[in-house]
């Protein structure tokens, strides 16, 4: 089978300003490292080991993308770094005889210095992902994130240097104390190093949080931040992504065609499509129980994930969810040969209500329709529950 790869990488730098030692709008899993190198070393040697145990059950034929995320994996290290991609990839390579079109490392400012880039390149990274939230000071020291300006225009040279077009980064709109003035100047300064591929999120936390805002606000920024990514020639091509025509990330359009990848690590999950269903699986959430009792095994071995069995459905509404993120649409080729059916025909209803929202060369919500996805989305799953599906 055909299937990409995803690594969770579990560990962070402590933020001394949270209870948890987690930033407050961080809803992965990771945990706070505050040991010595022994446990990381461990990490690598229990993921290499469940590396090896899924690909000789999954038989893989094609790995098209690898995606190294977390938590923050540039804290393993140069050598780590080095070791865990060398080693995969070589596995990807004996397994399948070619090598993944994108692999991806995603890295933290702070941790990302220049031996950790080479030793990512060296080992086999192609595309690096930096997750900078913010340019402003006031903003970064409440979310509890160190380095300065200065120490993010360092990073992002070194980034654009050792990934020359190949360099996504990641902003937060919607901080405390933010308005459009000061996103603007955090998206100024970040293009000022040329990335390939912009991602900006809209803050999202508990309304408990410190870092709760105006919520209606926080969207105006946002829309604010999209217009200037687009104005400078920075295509929005899903909810929160942002680049040229031809930087798209290879892996995430995957996630959003709903084609098949497996995961390694604490709290990973995968989906494995088989005909017209699929199987999800979760390794839990975990880390202390991982690295006593792992590696993870999809059968046959004494800690297992939790299994999931996606009939018809199910898939189609997750196809569906996906799909529609995009301002392509759903692949709606591959949904028919999956499904024998078209998506036209499943949700007649919801497409004529929402006709004004939709584009009109394509089945896919237009630039304004995607503000309002979620609403789209109950239409379209209150339709399937009304037909067989449900």
């Amino acid at each position: 089978m055909e299937a990409s790869l995803y690594i969770h990488v579990p560990f962070c730098s402590p933020n001394p300003q949270s209870r948890g030692g987690k930033c407050d709008y961080c809803d992965f899993y990771s945990v706070p490292l505050n040991s010595s190198g022994a446990l990381l070393d461990q990490y690598v040697k229990i993921l290499l080991s469940e590396a090896e145990g899924f690909f000789k059950t999954l038989q893989l034929s094609r790995v098209p993308t690898v995606y190294v995320g977390g938590g923050t994996p540039s804290v393993l290290g140069p050598e780590r770094v080095r070791q865990l991609l060398g080693a995969i990839l070589g596995r990807i390579k004996l397994e399948t005889g070619g090598v993944p079109e994108e692999v991806t490392l995603e890295a933290n400012p702070e941790t990302a210095g220049e031996a950790l880039l080479e030793a990512a390149r060296e080992g086999g990274a192609s595309r690096l992902s930096l997750g900078v939230q913010s340019f402003h000071g006031p903003s970064r020291r409440r979310a509890g994130r160190g380095g300065d300006e200065g120490l993010l225009d360092e990073r992002l040279a070194l980034g654009a240097r050792y990934f020359p077009q190949a360099l996504s980064a990641d902003l937060i709109s919607g901080f405390p104390g933010q308005d459009e003035e000061i996103l603007a100047r955090d998206i100024g300064a970040l293009l000022a190093h040329g990335p390939a591929h912009v991602s900006l999120y809209a803050l999202s936390v508990d309304p408990a949080s410190e870092l709760y805002g105006d919520p209606d606000r926080a969207d105006q920024i946002w829309l604010a931040g999209r217009d200037l990514l687009e104005k400078a020639g920075y295509r929005q091509y899903e909810i929160s992504n942002f680049c040229p025509p031809g930087n798209e990330s290879l892996h995430n359009l995957r996630y959003w065609a709903m084609k098949s990848w497996f995961a390694l690590g604490p709290s990973a999950s995968g989906t494995l499509i088989h005909g017209q269903g699929a199987l999800r699986y979760t390794i839990p959430a975990d880390l202390e129980t991982w690295l006593s009792r792992g590696p993870c095994a999809l059968e046959g071995g004494p800690f297992l994930p939790h299994l999931e069995e996606l009939d018809r459905g199910a898939l189609i509404k997750d196809s569906l969810l996906m799909g529609f993120r995009c301002l392509g649409g759903p692949d709606g080729e591959l949904f028919n040969e999956r499904f024998g059916t078209s998506i036209e025909s499943l949700i007649p209803r919801t497409l004529g209500s929402w006709k004004d929202r939709l584009q009109k060369d394509r089945l896919a919500l237009n630039r304004e329709g995607l503000l309002f996805l979620n609403s789209f989305l109950v239409d379209v799953f209150g339709e399937l529950e009304d037909t067989s599906l449900g």
